[in-house]
């Protein structure tokens, strides 16, 4: 619509407001919005097929069905009602539902490449209610201006002049660049992750590298589009490179040291690391930090640039297969060839012990109250973590050292009083 169409439906709007008929417009109105949600359930209601093409079709419909019907609605409506009440009402509605079904078409292609960006529900609802309140505006007349108030609030930046209204217009030129570079970005990293002979690690690097590189390159083509020459930002790189110096070298080596991470293959998902105190499953690696759950369901957060200063046990690495170790101790009257027998027998019993290499038992220690033996033996699930299964084997081990008649010792001391001579 043109601006002097947009004028006359407003003009029009204002003139309804005095008419006695204002009534039954709201009323048609309302009707042909509660027909467009009663219209909205019933296609969404019905289920004609499946698969993944109409699991999309159905999203789609899902998001424009009401605004869509609405609209036909209105067009249908408005030149029936012509012929007995004005109908201004309908044709300022008219410019609202369609912005609406805009809207909701391109942030429905936006939540298919961004799948799980939780800011994007609420960024929908601010950007609709800009273009509601732009459109609003424009059709009153007042957008010339506002726009011409914007423009009076200027100010310098270096050997460029700025307003505020070329402030707003470049924030909305980079808004609109970054989400597009956004959306590139999903579907690369859909590319990537569909590639099956590419290392997991790699497809980390090169999604998370391109969509960088494309929120860079939004941000070099948008400013330029509305006029803002970029050796203004020379100012506010400067400033970054001071902080970079001296309060976020700490955030920056995190950064660099988990892409080195993500590069060199060290560290992957699945991973059963242990760092200092913390030790878990690798369940998931960011640019920042690499989150490690342990067996309680703790997740604990090890920055990055930790896992590359210091020493990391990784105990799948280039093997899976783990040694855990469990130590027994038995009386100097038991039966070692027994015992030991039973010891061996207690582990190959578990199904999640391999049985090659094959349980051991050695002969540790001779100790003050009894003879320590330990059992050693192998899995090949180290993020299951050893804890219960080794109850599992001293349970077992319990049990046949008491049908065995095999005692395990407590401690003992034996004290003897000497009378010394001489003493009455």
């Amino acid at each position: 619509m043109t601006q002097n169409e947009l004028a006359s439906i407003w003009h029009r709007v204002l003139a309804d407001l005095r008419e006695p008929d204002l009534v039954w417009q709201l009323l048609a109105l309302v009707a042909c919005l509660l027909l467009a949600k009663l219209g909205e359930r019933m296609l969404l209601g019905r289920k004609v097929g499946s698969g993944r093409a109409w699991e999309l079709g159905h999203g789609g419909l899902k998001r424009i069905a009401f605004p869509l019907l609405a609209l036909i609605l209105v067009l249908v409506a408005r030149p029936l009602a012509q012929q007995w009440m004005h109908v201004g009402l309908f044709s300022l509605a008219l410019p609202l539902l369609g912005s609406l079904a805009i809207i909701r078409v391109v942030f429905y292609v936006l939540r298919l490449s961004l799948a799980g960006a939780a800011w994007l529900v609420q960024f929908e609802r601010v950007f609709a209610g800009l273009v509601w309140a732009i459109v609003a505006l424009h059709i009153t007349g007042l957008l010339p201006e506002v726009i011409a108030v914007l423009e009076s609030v200027s100010f310098s930046t270096g050997k460029q002049k700025l307003t505020l209204w070329h402030l707003l217009q470049g924030i909305a030129a980079v808004m609109v660049t970054v989400l597009l570079a956004l959306w590139a970005a999903g579907a690369i990293e859909a590319r990537l992750n569909a590639a099956t002979g590419l290392d997991g690690n790699l497809r980390v690097v090169f999604a998370r590298l391109s969509k960088a590189l494309l929120i860079l390159l939004a941000v070099l083509i948008g400013l330029p589009m509305v006029g803002i020459d970029l050796t203004t930002l020379s100012v506010f790189g400067g400033a970054l490179g001071v902080g970079l110096g001296l309060g976020l070298q700490r955030i920056a080596s995190n950064y660099v040291s988990g892409f080195i991470i993500l590069l060199d293959n060290s560290i992957r998902i699945g991973n059963v690391i242990t760092v200092g105190n913390d030790r878990g499953e690798v369940t998931r690696i960011t640019t920042r930090y690499t989150v490690l759950r342990n067996n309680a369901g703790v997740e604990a957060l090890v920055p990055n640039e930790q896992l590359v200063a210091s020493v990391v046990q990784n105990e799948s690495y280039s093997d899976r297969m783990v040694r855990a170790a469990l130590s027994v101790q038995v009386s100097y009257d038991s039966d070692l060839e027994r015992a030991m027998a039973i010891m061996a027998d207690a582990a190959r019993a578990q199904p999640r012990v391999l049985a090659d290499p094959a349980p051991v038992v050695l002969l540790r220690d001779f100790a003050d109250s009894g003879i320590n033996l330990e059992l050693g033996f192998w899995v090949a699930d180290p993020e299951q973590g050893v804890g219960v299964l080794r109850s599992d084997i001293n349970l077992a081990i319990w049990r046949e050292f008491r049908l065995a008649g095999i005692s395990i010792p407590f401690p003992q001391r034996e004290v003897r009083v000497v009378k010394g001579e001489g003493i009455e």
